[in-house]
């Protein structure tokens, strides 16, 4: 079993109140977050984007094994994941994420990038926990 760890830090409460996030690794320090950041485009994070880069880089790496498992060695590919905030009742909820992939892989037919995409887009770990309504659009270079 592997376990990851991120610290969130709110001081202040609701629009006035002001957060940071961290992670074990580093890759994040003290990354600003709060009302402003998440609802009126201030510099800094929030919960969407970082799920939104958590879903497009987990898709991405389970496919990227999907093809060498294959026999695909080369290639690259690209994933943008687009997460939905919208309302739900009193509250909000992440209703969809929509992955958009790039994928340029020498001597792959078209049909088995689908197929391996489909497959990595059901299995990949992030997808499994999120269990919200998802896309996937795929441009073969």
């Amino acid at each position: 079993m592997i376990t990851r760890t991120a610290t969130a830090r709110y001081e202040g409460m609701g629009k006035t109140g002001k957060g940071w996030v961290s992670t074990q690794s580093g890759v994040l320090k003290d990354s600003r977050y709060g009302f402003n950041t998440r609802f009126e485009g201030e510099p800094g994070t929030n919960p969407e984007e970082l799920i939104a880069a958590a879903h497009a880089s987990c898709f991405t790496m389970a496919l990227s094994f999907a093809l060498a498992n294959a026999g695909h060695n080369d290639g690259i590919l690209e994933t943008e994941a687009k997460v939905k905030l919208d309302q739900d009742g009193a509250g909000f909820k992440v209703s969809r994420s929509d992955l958009t992939l790039t994928a340029s892989v020498p001597g792959i037919e078209e049909a088995e990038l689908r197929r391996l995409a489909d497959e990595a887009k059901q299995n990949c770990p992030i997808s499994k926990l999120l269990n919200a309504e998802m896309t996937l659009d795929v441009t073969v270079n």
